[in-house]
């Protein structure tokens, strides 16, 4: 398997974690109270999950870039460091709206 098949092994495998290992590197919780940092934990499980589908489809579309011969590694680790900034701070703002309502 190549690295960026290692890249997207890791990401499915991420994705679909056990809550306590997910949920133990959370820092989006770790501002919240320790009441509230177990219902933070769920829902950022949940937009994890929500957002896996998203993520699956952006690594394939990028390792068939790569195997093409349209982006080379330096391009797809690049891509990768943008994409996951991002979908990050989207989740993160959903997280927000949702913990105001709780």
């Amino acid at each position: 398997m190549n690295q960026s098949g290692w890249t997207v092994a890791v990401l499915f495998i991420s994705l679909a974690a056990p809550a306590p290992i997910a949920s133990a590197a959370d820092p989006p919780c770790d501002k919240y109270s320790f009441a509230k940092q177990s219902r933070c934990a769920e829902i950022w499980k949940e937009l994890n999950n929500e957002d896996g589908p998203v993520i699956a489809q952006f690594g394939l579309d990028q390792q068939k870039r790569r195997d093409e011969g349209k982006i080379n590694a330096q391009q797809h680790l690049a891509e990768n460091m943008i994409f996951i900034k991002q979908s990050t701070e989207k989740r993160i703002e959903r997280l927000k709206e949702r913990m105001a309502k709780e």
